[in-house]
């Protein structure tokens, strides 16, 4: 059984056949209406379409202005390109420690993380479940602290019944296919900021801005763009925001799926002495169905994912404890041990299947691997 599996049929065909009809498979129309889309569904005044998260995230720290002396904080337990976007820059990523209970960034220990350079903090709505903005924005606000959303897990997360990707000064997206809607690779900024949308339409572009006029030339098909920036190729073509705009046309049918699987996972699992389901929430996307087995460390947990691919069920850990790779426990001479809910996360946590299409007894035979495993591990 796979661990997730995107939902394609007919609609992203006519879509491609529509976008490969008109000749235009670059960054176009079609891009340009899957980032309308994308807008209009998180309440935000731009949506920039990139070719991953990962740029996303990059382009969101250039928009700011980040450099050398700065500090980022991040959540302990993320994906390393939560961290890495701050680095890009020269600035410096600081890690403050998770919520046990939602895996998502400790307000305290983001407020105890604060220094006189910091300049943004990355709020990870992770596995779907949105941050608590609220705290966030409060210590951010205080200081004068940029917020950087990464709601890469978040498509269609709410927070108090609000779209994710407008709650800070960026949003940043992904579109992989682990993702509720997928594009293959792909990725979106999200802003309300005109500003923030310039500097990261013109970087995405190569740094291209306006029309180079040269004196007494005037202008016609020989006049280009000036570049007064620095720029990357972190365009998405039309012919993955083809696939998109068919995604986001099925974003409410593949969310409430996605919750109804969830909620009969919880209805199974409740029973289960000996595991931690994810917290309940109303806006949480549920991107992935994370369960932790608190008692018995790696080992343990190790042993269960064995059980599961043993009768070839795909599982994965929940994601990094970052500090305590290498890259970052070298650079900054980091002990993860400061970090005891990222370790505890990374160490015990299990990513149980769940994709569209999946039946209930799929789920029990999840359900049933899972309580054998735990009885003998």
């Amino acid at each position: 059984m796979q661990l997730t599996a995107p939902k394609f049929d007919e609609t992203e065909i006519e879509q491609l056949r529509a976008c490969l009809g008109s000749g235009w498979v670059t960054q176009g129309p079609m891009t340009q209406k899957f980032e309308a889309l994308i807008a209009e569904r998180h309440a935000v005044k731009h949506a920039l379409a990139t070719t991953s998260c990962t740029a996303a995230l990059h382009l969101a720290t250039m928009a700011l202005g980040l450099k050398a002396g700065d500090e980022v904080i991040v959540p302990a337990f993320t994906w390393v390109t939560s961290a890495h976007c701050a680095e890009y820059v020269g600035a410096k990523a600081v890690f403050a420690d998770i919520d046990l209970a939602t895996y998502n960034l400790d307000p305290a220990a983001f407020a105890a993380a604060i220094t006189p350079r910091t300049r943004a903090v990355v709020a990870v709505h992770l596995f779907g479940l949105a941050a608590p903005m609220n705290e966030i924005r409060a210590h951010a606000s205080r200081h004068g602290i940029a917020i950087i959303e990464d709601a890469a897990c978040a498509i269609g997360t709410s927070y108090d019944s609000k779209a994710v990707g407008g709650l800070g000064d960026i949003g940043c997206f992904s579109f992989h296919p682990r993702k509720v809607v997928t594009t293959g690779e792909g990725g979106a900024v999200t802003t309300n900021s005109d500003s923030i949308a310039a500097i990261v339409g013109s970087v995405r572009n190569h740094g291209a801005g306006g029309q180079r006029v040269i004196e007494d030339e005037g202008i016609g098909p020989w006049t280009m763009a000036t570049y007064d920036r620095i720029g990357y190729n972190l365009r998405l073509s039309d012919i993955q925001a083809a696939v998109g705009v068919a995604q986001m046309a099925k974003l409410d049918t593949l969310l409430t799926e996605r919750r109804g699987l969830a909620a009969s996972y919880r209805k199974r699992l409740s029973g289960i002495s000996g595991i931690v389901l994810p917290a309940e929430d109303a806006g949480h996307s549920y991107q992935s169905f994370v369960i932790r087995i608190p008692d018995g460390g790696r080992r343990r947990r190790n042993a269960v994912m064995a059980a599961f691919a043993e009768r070839r069920i795909q599982t994965r850990p929940g994601t990094h404890a970052v500090p305590a790779l290498g890259y970052y426990r070298d650079k900054y001479g980091l002990d993860p041990n400061h970090f005891p809910n990222a370790m505890a996360a990374e160490d015990t946590t299990i990513t149980l299947p769940l994709f569209p299409g999946m039946t209930m007894a799929d789920i029990e035979v999840v359900v049933d691997t899972l309580s054998r495993a735990l009885a003998t591990a």
